[in-house]
């Protein structure tokens, strides 16, 4: 009898990747066979990334690709193109991939877990008559924020195109944080065409998440009650992060190779001395502002690690360091073995944009906040941090628009002379250690989930 095969598809970002990819891990050492689809641009970047072939020949997963419908010259970080491309191309090409996979004698797919940003996965799905599940890998909040859109227009809020029509705060809940309008992470993207065009993408997931009883969340349901209460069919499975007990220090899903030697030369660092400066894979910043972090990094006399990225290093002279900046007290590399970095001792603080992949990484470590939310969901992610779980701090903007130097080195001042974050932040570290042990609420729940695709 051949094993449960479950097919995983994530958005093709980089931090969709990395939490799919650790699903699928923890999937495959509980006995189900997995085939992982990637697009085809990040298919390749990934397996670029993964220079050591021994790791390559002891891969347990299974690894295919499929056209995402944008050239290889087209801007993927344009989320409403590739919303698009993805709808006209990725969904005929997905349609196929299942056809085909279902007609290899005991290869048959079983099951599809789909990111909730790709719900239209579970219509192709339904037709051939296949099992399936959504994962979010953002907050339960974003979650509840995006299956509430249809209330939301019903109420007045927001209009068809979910454009705001009133300004200001409002709440999904009394038990969930207030939500600014101005920080709804759909109006956050692009100019008004695009977000429009990802509100109607959004509408068409939400409508599709409802064919499957499985809605799977990357968090534990005490960071975000109020969501989990909103929506009980979420059930908190994460954090969904590399394991401690994996073969290799090689993080799987990487777009660009990790740069391993910042480990050594945080080994060389005191206990909680080094701050530790990352934006993710899709901010952006000026020339005014990359050169204001370099010299603000500098002034707090503090040892830092700093990940630029290559692609951003390609830009040339547009983000030149400095002049004056010589960053002797800091290491600066295109890109991190973050989960290490994080579990690092000799890491005290994390300066980050709050994707929601490093919030659930820094929190996991104990380790405190400096928010510097870009778009999307980093706002309100920023919310949680500062104002529901108080783990961090954010910064000021001057009148230039700019956070200035003398901000970065004030806030980093103040994040780390306060005992009470840092006591605050080693308590969550200890709830969310409790979640993924045995009998905790996440462990049990994913538990119960690969229990129901192994029927």
């Amino acid at each position: 009898m051949s094993r449960p095969h479950v097919l995983v598809l994530p958005f093709p970002a980089q931090g969709h990747v990395n939490c799919l990819m650790n699903v699928s891990h923890k999937l495959a050492q509980n006995g189900l066979k997995i085939t992982f689809v990637n697009s085809d641009y990040n298919h390749k970047r990934m397996m670029k990334a993964m220079k050591d072939d021994e790791i390559k020949e002891r891969l347990t997963l299974r690894f295919v690709s499929i056209p995402d419908g944008m050239g290889p010259e087209d801007d993927r970080n344009d989320l409403a193109r590739l919303c698009l491309a993805m709808l006209s191309t990725m969904y005929s090409e997905f349609e196929k991939l299942l056809e085909n996979n279902n007609t290899e004698c005991g290869d048959r797919i079983t099951c599809v877990v789909a990111d909730v940003s790709m719900a239209w996965a579970l219509e192709v799905a339904h037709k051939f008559g296949i099992n399936a599940a959504v994962i979010c890998t953002a907050s339960a909040a974003l979650l509840a924020l995006k299956l509430h859109a249809p209330k939301l227009i019903q109420d007045g809020l927001i209009d068809s195109d979910g454009i705001p029509i009133v300004k200001g705060e409002f709440e999904l809940s009394l038990d969930i944080p207030k939500m600014n309008t101005a920080h709804i992470p759909w109006c956050c993207i692009g100019d008004s065409t695009s977000q429009k065009i990802i509100f109607s993408y959004i509408l068409r997931i939400v409508r599709a998440s409802n064919l499957t009883d499985w809605w799977l969340c990357n968090s534990i349901y005490e960071l975000e009650p109020g969501a989990f209460s909103l929506y009980p069919k979420i059930l908190p499975i994460g954090p969904l992060m590399k394991s401690h007990e994996s073969l290799s220090t090689q993080s799987l899903g990487q777009f660009w190779e990790e740069d391993k030697s910042c480990l050594k030369w945080l080994d060389q660092q005191p206990p909680c001395s080094v701050i530790y400066v990352a934006f993710g894979s899709f901010t952006e910043f000026n020339t005014s502002q990359f050169q204001e972090l370099a010299l603000g990094l500098e002034l707090t006399q503090r040892p830092f690690l700093w990940v630029v990225r290559e692609n951003d290093k390609d830009k040339g002279s547009k983000l030149a360091y400095p002049d004056g900046f010589k960053g002797k007290n800091g290491k600066i590399v295109n890109w991190a073995p973050q989960h290490d970095v994080l579990s690092h001792p000799a890491i005290a603080c994390f300066v980050s944009h709050c994707g929601w992949n490093s919030v659930m990484e820094g929190l996991s470590n104990g380790v405190p906040f400096l928010c510097w939310p870009y778009f999307g969901d980093h706002f309100f992610d920023k919310i949680y941090t500062c104002e529901a779980w108080k783990v961090g701090l954010g910064f000021d903007f001057d009148d230039q628009g700019l956070i200035s130097r003398h901000e970065i080195k004030r806030k980093v001042d103040m994040l780390l002379e306060d005992e009470s974050i840092k006591g605050r932040s080693m308590k969550l570290k200890k709830i969310i250690s409790n979640n993924l042990t045995e009998g905790g609420v996440s462990f049990q729940n994913f538990l119960k989930f690969v229990e129901c695709v192994k029927q």
